[in-house]
């Protein structure tokens, strides 16, 4: 990232800070927090059983499951289905669990093409290049208006103003274009809940509820996503959703709890009436099973690089795929390795704790980075500076 994106992306932090600072010490959010940190620590200690129900409910439902211990495999499952329905486009929402897979580039070499709905992703999808996001709920929040009319203009070969109205008319004209002809729509969850077999889906633009109404739907999301029920479900969005945009709630919220359907015809059942005739769910482990616990606390907020100063000062390197931050480089030794884990940053963080501090479940970042250093270590992984000065502590009783 280069000076004028790291500035740029400052001040649509600081923009997140004050709105939610007005909300995020209500009385009514703080009950919110510790309710939904119970909540993730149930669910969390009790994943499997959890898992086990969610798959119970979801077929009671109609939803179709896929399990997929790993990235390849869930990718396996999605070529299968895209096969099945000769797809050759696709409308994808936004979903970090998509850009841990990767799907975009797996399909493109498939020549299926993945239309990003969400005007921020699909903004970085024009860019091309260097087109990581910087936050999980605004991927584009580094680019200023200048520069995105530069990306669509080029990308678009239109002609738009620097006017965000005018953007955002233009990318939504070339993406309704681009998926009138989509018979598949991906997307990932907010949250899962058990005992009902509802995905629960939260967004500001409604493009989730377009790429919901194509013939095939497919929901990929981490078997950490799981929680009891629907009510604990809405709790968990309503407080991402608060520490996200700094707003009590999204303008919408989609619960999936089943294909289209309808029995207004003599209570006989027909399926694929306005929406998805079919439902597939795809859970995610992918070394989520055997990541450390607090790890899969996360709402997906991203309050903690709003705040975390290392973040702030160099951007979206810091952190692994689409995890960012300190919660990112912690992730990816599970979903990733050791090497991945010491590329991501993992000597970067200053072991600040202020992500935790932040962090509306209080997730010890620091202090799990800071046990796997000494793992990271005892693997090789280190920087190379730090092992000179160990050895010549040992040597000579002086880091010199």
């Amino acid at each position: 990232m280069d000076r004028s994106e790291l500035e740029t992306m400052r001040k649509s932090f600081n923009t997140v800070k004050r709105r939610s600072d007005s909300i995020k010490n209500s009385p009514s959010t703080l009950r919110l927090k510790k309710r939904v940190s119970e909540i993730k620590k149930e669910s969390i200690e009790n994943n499997e059983h959890y898992l086990k129900q969610a798959i119970e409910s979801f077929k009671r439902n109609d939803i179709e499951v896929r399990i997929a211990e790993t990235c390849d495999d869930a990718l396996k499952f999605i070529d299968e289905l895209l096969l099945e329905c000769g797809a050759s486009a696709v409308a994808k929402a936004k979903s970090n669990t998509l850009g841990e897979i990767d799907l975009k580039a797996h399909l493109a070499d498939k020549n299926i093409e993945v239309v990003e709905t969400d005007l921020g992703d699909r903004i970085l999808q024009l860019k091309k290049t260097d087109n990581k996001p910087v936050h999980p709920t605004g991927p584009a929040s580094h680019l200023n208006v200048s520069s995105i009319k530069d990306i669509v203009n080029e990308s678009l070969d239109s002609n738009v103003d620097a006017v965000p109205r005018e953007i955002m008319e233009e990318v939504k004209a070339d993406v309704l274009n681009r998926i009138k002809n989509a018979n598949v729509g991906i997307s990932g969850a907010n949250a899962i809940a058990s005992e009902e077999g509802s995905c629960v889906m939260v967004h500001n633009e409604g493009n989730i509820s377009l790429v919901s109404l194509k013939d095939l739907h497919i929901i990929v999301a981490g078997i950490d996503k799981i929680v009891p029920t629907l009510e604990d479900a809405i709790s968990i969005v309503k407080l991402e959703t608060i520490f996200a945009t700094g707003n009590f709630v999204t303008s919408y919220m989609n619960v999936i709890s089943g294909p289209s359907k309808t029995a207004d015809i003599e209570k006989k059942l027909l399926k694929n009436m306005y929406g998805a005739e079919r439902v597939v769910v795809i859970l995610l482990d992918n070394g989520r099973s055997e990541a450390t616990a607090e790890c899969m606390y996360c709402i997906g907020c991203g309050n903690c690089i709003v705040h975390c100063p290392v973040y702030n000062a160099v951007g979206n390197e810091f952190g692994f795929n689409n995890y960012l931050g300190g919660r990112g480089v912690a992730m990816s030794k599970f979903i990733g390795d050791d090497e991945a884990c010491y590329e991501s940053g993992l000597y970067m963080c200053t072991l600040c704790g202020l992500c935790t501090l932040n962090c509306p479940v209080s997730i010890p970042t620091n202090e799990i980075l800071e046990k796997m250093r000494q793992y990271s270590a005892e693997k090789g992984f280190y920087p190379k500076a730090h092992g000179k000065i160990r050895d010549n502590v040992s040597k000579n009783n002086s880091p010199y």
